[in-house]
């Protein structure tokens, strides 16, 4: 009898500590203030990143002009020009600093530079980790919302706390907002959807029930 109680009081103290440790959790959790709606910069240019491809136009002079991919050092390379910075350069900067190269060999040159196949750099990329059905990194693109990324990435597993997620604002010194993905992906409460910024980490804990 006195085995039997003392097994009772054990499983009910296990019981216990993990409700003490959840509630701790939670508190934690919701001591980040919730997410802005809006974060997106009216301002933001794309930034070239590698992986990138760059398509140059060089104006009457087609045998400059090409796509080019960017390699993993952020360079580019092209006829007359070879390891130019193309990393963290908006398209626009890339075709004057094309221009300048060029100049030392044909007059005036006008050059314009389309970008395809949007990696972007390491730095404005979004990463999504833990409880994800796919973690990954993708691209940022202006305006995108947590619906999108959570989209992107498949949802969450059954084991995530989607309500005690986070978004941590590298742009902002490593701020970090609460989000509440599970209100969002399963009960369609858009007022949990939020911008995301360049560079922001979304993190999905684990739920311990």
């Amino acid at each position: 009898m006195i085995q039997k109680s003392s097994s009772v009081l054990a499983w009910v103290w296990r019981a216990v500590s993990m409700l003490a440790a959840g509630a701790l959790l939670s508190a934690c959790a919701s001591s980040y203030p919730p997410a802005p709606a809006a974060a997106a910069d009216s301002e933001y240019n794309y930034m070239i990143g590698p992986g990138d491809n760059v398509n140059i136009v060089v104006w009457r002079n087609p045998e400059l002009s090409m796509s080019v991919p960017v390699r993993p050092d952020g360079k580019i390379t092209t006829p007359l020009v070879e390891d130019l910075p193309a990393m963290g350069k908006d398209a626009s900067t890339l075709a004057r600093d094309i221009e300048q190269e060029l100049a030392k060999f044909i007059r005036d040159p006008v050059v314009t530079v389309i970008v395809t196949d949007f990696v972007g750099p390491y730095s404005e990329q979004i990463r999504v980790i833990g409880e994800a059905a796919e973690p990954k990194i993708l691209p940022y693109n202006q305006k995108m919302t947590l619906l999108d990324v959570m989209i992107a990435v498949g949802g969450m597993t059954e084991f995530a706390d989607g309500n005690n997620a986070t978004i941590l604002r590298t742009a902002e010194g490593n701020k970090q907002y609460s989000v509440r993905i599970r209100d969002l992906v399963k009960r369609g409460d858009v007022s949990a959807n939020v911008e995301m910024r360049p560079g922001d980490v979304l993190i999905i804990p684990q739920s311990w029930f």
